[in-house]
């Protein structure tokens, strides 16, 4: 059976499990390998159970487990070349026979599981989210975005599930504890997605198409479930979409399984 599920989704850590029935892949392994077992386990699987992490770009909430992973279980680890020489400068080596490279925006398969990874702006060596196609349908991981790009747009048009980054309120940012530069990293075109920006995202997609949205990826001090929730479900009302029957919305929690 399939599925689709955020495992753990903010800015202390961040991954996403997905399965066709036959392939099991992860979508980065943002905290340690044992809290990751331990959630692989509430859902009904064993590390070993995993054919594949890929890896979305270098930043530890993204990447702190995956060496211990890859090692411990010998899972292989797909990504870009960049991101997996910036990754193992941080997390340790990964065995040459489980590192898996691909180029960006280039089409490859993990099983049946047909895998898109589209460039996204963020500061990172080579970022991408990812599109996966299996069974008929799109499922789609755009997180880490900054803004959003036309390749953005063309790889989410047909997914009938999105995890959608929906970082930080930006009345929250700008009056919080950040240091300035911290704040203007965040708010520029290399850094992440403001409730606004997901919400007028998450209603163009779903004019397209899409049925399930999630929020996810959000900020610890500069947000809260409530108030990502609330900044989509006004744009949606707005659009005269209707969340129950147009599109199921929901938003990931930082801890626990979210599925999509």
């Amino acid at each position: 059976m399939s599925k689709f599920c955020t495992l753990f989704s903010g800015s202390s850590g961040n991954c996403t499990f997905i399965s066709d029935g036959k392939t099991n892949l992860l979508i980065d392994a943002g905290v340690s390998a044992a809290r990751i077992c331990a959630a692989l386990a509430e859902i009904g699987y064993s590390p070993f159970d995993i054919h594949g992490i890929l890896l979305t770009h270098e930043h530890r909430d993204h990447i702190s487990g995956v060496g211990v992973l890859s090692r411990n279980y010998s899972i292989p680890v797909y990504a870009n070349v960049g991101t997996i020489e910036k990754t193992m400068a941080i997390t340790g080596w990964i065995f040459d026979d489980y590192i898996h490279t691909f180029k960006s925006n280039e089409k490859f398969d993990v099983g049946d599981i047909e895998i898109f990874p589209f460039s996204i702006s963020h500061d990172t060596v080579d970022p991408v989210g990812y599109t996966f196609r299996f069974d008929g349908a799109y499922y789609s991981v755009a997180t880490d975005i900054g803004y959003v790009t036309e390749t953005v747009l063309k790889h989410l048009c047909k997914s009938e599930s999105v995890l959608i980054e929906s970082n930080h309120d930006v009345q929250m940012l700008n009056s919080g504890p950040y240091p300035y530069y911290l704040k203007k990293r965040i708010l520029g075109n290399k850094g992440h997605l403001s409730n606004e920006c997901a919400a007028h995202l998450a209603a163009q997609l779903v004019k397209w198409g899409t049925k399930r949205i999630t929020l996810g990826h959000l900020s610890e001090k500069n947000n809260t479930p409530e108030t990502a929730y609330n900044a989509a479900a006004e744009c949606f009302a707005q659009n005269d979409i209707k969340i129950g029957e147009d599109v199921m919305l929901q938003v990931a929690p930082k801890d626990g399984i979210c599925h999509m």
